[in-house]
């Protein structure tokens, strides 16, 4: 069904009063200290700064009904209407969630808003509540419908967004109650008074709700290319290419020091691996993008592995990125990734490499793959990843425009419309990506197709948010209302995992278990969403039962925390 988002009026009997007041707790870690030197020597303004843990909540909560669907209550809502938004110096005065359609999803009323951030997202004691779609009432809490009939449904999607560090996220319930509320006659021939019957009747939903459309999204055949930067400061300690002094292993290979492309090659390996283990209908294929040699004639781009369908090859291209990036940089043009005549060390004297950053002829030779290998009638995606900015090598060529190939990529013709993902990461020109990023067919500068990562180790992170997009969306548990929120209200409720690379079971395996992962910070947003429906097939045993319930989200910084949670008794 299609649904359409329009206010109505209904009149019904009182069925369900959910009083769903978000609570959120945010831990954080509070150090001082005061230092006296009395040697010859002094230092003065010594300091220690304490990290900081906030957990901001944004959502939209939809209402359907007959076929139609309204907005409930959103935050944040700025003209109180119950669609998200805020205001903008645009020519509509504010952007809002139905500005960003699924044109692929006739389900879909829109987007939370990618805009919202820890600087512009309003806290949650400024929230709103909106009007009771069934009676017209103003609620005074996020889930407060008071004439339910059967065959309604609702659904409200949460954005998460973790202001600074990294930490653990558990989804809780609290004060679950349920009344049989005044029983009727014809409630009174089917059904004993036992505490009320409606929660048990109900059918919901939780899931990651990767792309934040408050639908769960089922898995769409795709073909992607994946454009990764192989210039030097993904490598070379000199410039700019170590991330940290601390060791890690890559392939069975273990390095003193963690580089950038060490970090993607963990990134896309796990990107592939996951497609291949949930079965995905796609295609996957590598480009890569340097710059030039001052002898070269032609920009050091290409494709590190075609399309193709069988992952493990994709995942084997995807292996040994520090000699293959080397390869390209260092070694005698024309430039080969496989013929091993590059110096991998990061430390090595990098100088004489090949300069210069070609994103834009990168994107041009993804998108040639796309339009020479790619499928009919299947969606095309180029996942481009850089940490720095386009410019000319020293050879005789000129870089192309990069916001121009990607115009080129987003439209129709002469190649297939493609979605087009930019991972800015750390010194990369935002502007230029930011410009890039859009969907198949539209503008580019779309939030929802950027993603800013100031930190490289955040990479892995941002796969698994960009691997979502390409599967269905992960289900945590579906079952009866009542069985969802005792998992909610057990213990520290259901832990949540910040990263669907890794296969966790939210319900049986431990909070502490490897495979769970913390949500990265500095702001990225993360969806999950409740979904319900009371069936028609519900009968007169449910009239004038009410459930109550609160709703939250608790976190800890990862940080001296191992995931457990709080103690509980």
């Amino acid at each position: 069904m299609t649904h359409k988002p329009q206010l109505h009026n209904l009149t019904r009997r009182k069925m369900l009063a959910g009083l769903g007041a978000v609570g959120i707790a945010s831990a954080g870690a509070g150090l001082g200290t005061s230092a006296y030197f009395s040697d010859r020597e002094s230092f003065a303004d010594n300091s220690l700064v304490a990290g900081e843990l906030d957990l901001l909540v944004d959502w939209q909560q939809t209402y359907t009904a007959n076929d139609e669907t309204v907005f409930v209550n959103a935050h944040p809502d700025h003209d109180a209407d119950g669609e998200q938004s805020i205001v903008a110096d645009n020519d509509d005065g504010q952007i809002k969630y139905s500005d960003f359609l699924d044109e692929d999803d006739p389900d879909s009323n829109g987007e939370n808003l990618p805009v919202l951030n820890c600087e512009n997202l309003p806290p949650i004691d400024e929230a709103a509540f909106g009007t009771d779609p069934t009676t017209g009432d103003v609620q005074e809490t996020l889930v407060q419908l008071d004439d339910v009939k059967p065959g309604d449904e609702g659904e409200i999607t949460f954005s998460l967004h973790l202001c600074d560090n990294p930490g653990y996220i558990w989804m809780q319930a609290d004060n679950v109650t349920e009344s049989e509320g005044v029983n009727t006659d014809p409630e009174l021939a089917v059904d004993t008074p036992d505490g009320g019957d409606l929660a048990s009747a109900i059918q919901a939903k939780l899931w990651y709700d990767a792309d934040c459309d408050n639908v769960h999204d089922e898995a769409e055949p795709a073909d992607i290319m994946l454009t990764l930067d192989f210039s030097g400061s993904m490598l070379y300690r000199q410039y700019g290419g170590v991330v940290s002094e601390d060791s890690i292993q890559v392939n069975g290979s273990n390095y003193d020091e963690t580089t950038k492309i060490d970090l993607v090659e963990l990134a896309t390996r796990e990107f592939v691996q996951y497609l291949d283990a949930q079965n995905a209908d796609v295609q996957v294929g590598v480009a890569y993008f340097d710059g030039e040699g001052s002898d070269d004639t032609e920009p050091r781009t290409g494709i590190l592995q075609g399309l193709t369908s069988d992952l493990s090859v994709v995942d084997s291209a995807l292996t040994g990125l520090r000699q293959k990036l080397a390869n390209v940089v260092t070694g005698g043009e024309p430039s080969d990734p496989f013929d091993g005549d590059g110096d991998p060390d990061p430390d090595s004297n990098a100088g004489g490499i090949a300069t210069g950053t070609y994103i834009g002829e990168g994107v041009d030779d993804a998108q040639d793959e796309l339009a020479a290998n790619g499928r009919s009638g299947v969606d095309a995606s180029n996942i481009v990843l850089s940490d720095g900015e386009s410019f000319n090598g020293t050879g005789s060529t000129q870089f192309s425009f990069p916001q121009d190939a990607a115009t080129d990529a987003r439209s129709a013709s002469p190649s297939p419309a493609t979605d087009l993902y930019t991972v800015s990461v750390g010194s990369a020109n935002d502007s230029v990506l930011q410009d890039m990023a859009g969907a198949a067919g539209g503008p580019g500068s779309n939030p929802l197709f950027f993603f800013d990562v100031d930190d490289p180790v955040t990479i892995p992170t941002v796969f698994g948010v960009l691997a979502s997009q390409f599967v269905a969306e992960k289900v945590i548990m579906e079952d009866t209302l009542d069985n969802v929120l005792a998992a909610m209200a057990a213990g520290n409720g259901i832990p949540l995992d910040g990263n669907v690379l890794t296969v966790y079971d939210e319900l049986s395996d431990p909070p502490t278990d490897e495979d769970r992962d913390a949500f990265e910070g500095n702001g990225l947003m993360y969806c999950v969403a409740l979904s319900w429906e009371l069936p028609f097939e519900v009968g007169n045993e449910v009239q004038g039962d009410t459930l109550g319930f609160d709703l939250g989200f608790y976190t800890e910084q990862e940080r001296n925390n191992d995931g457990s949670g709080p103690a509980t008794a």
